[in-house]
């Protein structure tokens, strides 16, 4: 009871406050964050939970469902045709690019194995466009890039899942890795989440069914719950079944996909948030205090070389302007997708799982203060009469650092 008046309590002032945080560094993703952290056992008391109770992990698992029904939904099969050669630098190069550099890190920072570095480096892979709401939102950011980082997130939660079930297998089983199940799971998931939604649409068009108006939004929701339900029933992968059945719908179901939109994205934003909130509560004083110089390095290095050198040598020679390149290899924020995985490895129970935690915990909230804190600024750098002068000055020697004029052409998609 007293998380859900805590999460009401904090849903309703950052509601109060958004359009404040719209125009300033103020960041709703903060705002729970550190409400979280404030209720939970280690500051006020106001909040019970630990990681391995059944409310974090059936919240987590909810949510992460949601966020990747909605994310297969944004990156149908089309979208990927039209315009596909940035993000596919992002995700075919820097997806994997990251995830090694990452993986470099803990394995000669922290000193974790190799096996353990590459789930780290799996976890932290990807990214999450709303921790950067005010570049990703604002129609003056160029569409090409807003179009990157949108497509990107959307669909490397579910590229990187994969890597994360099979290194977590492998570091909980290194004596019999049950390689035949988890792909068996991996695979029943993709198969419902394609079937479920084809069937349903392909009922609806039929003679004998119409749906209202009025339930409309509700046709995507019956279908992912069915997918939900299947994928429990069966013991799928949940998480590819969410995202196929997000990416059919968007690919075959037109109509339901712009039903779905608004009405999708605010469940996901709630679940979402509520899981921020969790999560922060999971933190403590403590918890920061115990972490050595090891691990802080690692989580500054995680978000300040991993990302930005990884895409820096996806895109060379694309074209991509010096500003667009700079703000996509800074906005690899750390996202929702990088806590649910985190919080998975802690209640898994393998030797390194609080190790691990305690490394992703760090830099996801580092990713979230240091990201949601300057997308504003960096979205102003598109603007020029709203940029200050060390804004302009900085630019300037990013621009030199690539090796570009700041009026070179870029390629279109």
């Amino acid at each position: 009871m007293s998380l859900l008046l805590v999460f009401a309590v904090v849903l309703l002032v950052a509601v109060l406050l958004s359009a404040l945080a719209h125009r300033t560094v103020l960041s709703t993703a903060v705002v729970f964050l550190v409400a979280g952290f404030l209720a939970g056992d280690g500051v006020f008391g106001l909040v019970h939970v630990e990681a391995g109770s059944p409310v974090v992990s059936s919240l987590a698992e909810l949510a992460l469902f949601a966020v990747l029904f909605t994310d297969g939904m944004r990156v149908g099969w089309n979208d990927l045709r039209s315009a596909w050669r940035l993000p596919g630098r992002a995700l075919g190069l820097g997806l994997p690019l990251t995830l090694l550099v990452t993986a470099v890190f803990a394995r000669y920072v922290v000193g974790l194995g190799w096996v353990e570095s590459l789930l780290v480096g799996a976890i932290l892979a990807p990214t999450d466009p709303v921790f950067a709401s005010a570049l990703v939102g604002n129609d003056k950011v160029p569409g090409r890039l807003r179009h990157l980082l949108n497509v990107e997130s959307g669909v490397n939660d579910g590229l990187a899942l994969p890597f994360v079930v099979i290194l977590l297998a492998v570091v909980a089983h290194d004596e019999d890795l049950h390689a035949l199940e988890i792909g068996w799971e991996l695979l029943l998931g993709i198969a419902i989440g394609i079937a479920v939604p084809w069937l349903a649409i392909r009922l609806e068009r039929t003679r004998w069914f119409a749906v209202s108006e009025q339930y409309a939004p509700l046709n995507a929701v019956a279908i992912g719950l069915l997918v939900l339900a299947l994928g429990k029933a069966t013991h799928a992968n949940l998480f590819l079944a969410a995202f196929a059945a997000g990416i059919t719908v968007a690919t075959i179901g037109h109509k339901e996909r712009e039903a779905f939109e608004h009405f999708g994205e605010l469940v996901a934003e709630t679940l979402k948030l509520a899981a921020l909130l969790v999560f922060g509560a999971l933190l403590s004083p403590a918890f920061f205090g115990g972490i050595g110089w090891a691990g802080w390095l690692f989580a500054v290095l995680a978000l300040v070389v991993a990302r930005p050198v990884a895409l820096w040598l996806s895109f060379l020679r694309s074209g991509l302007a010096a500003r667009e390149q700079l703000a996509a290899m800074w906005f690899g924020p750390k996202g929702f997708a990088s806590v649910v995985y985190g919080l998975l490895v802690l209640a898994s129970g393998v030797a390194a799982a609080r190790d691990i935690f305690t490394l992703v915990a760090l830099t996801i909230v580092l990713s979230i203060v240091l990201h949601s804190s300057t997308d504003i600024v960096v979205a102003r750098s598109f603007v020029p009469e709203l940029m200050p002068a060390w804004q302009q000055r900085l630019e300037t020697r990013g621009r030199k650092l690539l090796g570009r004029r700041p009026d070179r052409p870029a390629t279109t998609d």
